[in-house]
């Protein structure tokens, strides 16, 4: 759902301000309200220092979007809708008696990889 507050002349995205300190502890929250079409403006001391947008899917700016338009055109990877089924927080989580995946988590986690 799009925060946008109501101006005389147009719907605009609603803005907030975040500390650095604040983003940083908080990150994924602030790119969680900039996916649904906020801009957070980010401050240091109290000064503006950058402004975090959201960039419109399929932007042209964007070369991955260039890309992976391209290869779905040629059938090798599908666009998701960026949605995912409610049914599939439904489904069985897969086994893994040896702790194969959450060692090798560990692992990537350790090497930064």
């Amino acid at each position: 759902m799009k925060r946008t507050k109501k101006t005389k002349k147009a719907t605009v995205p609603a803005k907030r301000t975040a500390m650095v300190s604040e983003l940083k502890a908080s990150l994924s929250q602030y790119l969680a309200r900039v996916k649904a079409g906020d801009e957070v403006v980010v401050t240091e001391r109290g000064t503006p220092i950058a402004k975090l947008v959201p960039i419109p899917p399929g932007d042209e700016d964007d070369p991955g979007w260039a890309r992976l338009r391209q290869m779905a055109a040629q059938g090798l990877v599908t666009l998701g809708t960026g949605k995912i089924p409610d049914e599939f927080w439904e489904l069985p989580r897969p086994e893994d008696p040896a702790g194969l995946v959450l060692k090798g988590l560990l692992e990537d986690r350790e090497t930064g990889r």
